[in-house]
């Protein structure tokens, strides 16, 4: 699958399904080995273990809609649901 953003993890957080939490990162349009910002949003998928958490430069905001359409390259398959 191809990405269109930035995806990691958050390292030394675990998450429900055993792994380190995954994270979109939004707002930085090259890729990032590190990266450090803070969570806008977490997207809770009701149809599976996994949540994603939202992650941005400091300064950056998106509104829900915004993170819906750059996220739905992924969550298009899950019923989810953005939570700030």
């Amino acid at each position: 699958m191809y990405y269109p953003i930035n995806y990691g993890y958050i390292e030394g957080v675990m998450a429900p399904d055993g792994e380190e939490q995954d994270a979109y990162i939004l707002g930085v349009n090259e890729p990032v080995k590190k990266f450090t910002g803070k969570i806008i949003a977490i997207v809770y998928r009701k149809d599976d273990i996994e949540e994603k958490w939202v992650v941005v430069p400091d300064g950056v905001t998106f509104s829900k809609e915004e993170i819906r359409r750059q996220i739905h390259f992924q969550e298009q398959y899950f019923d989810s649901e953005i939570v700030m």
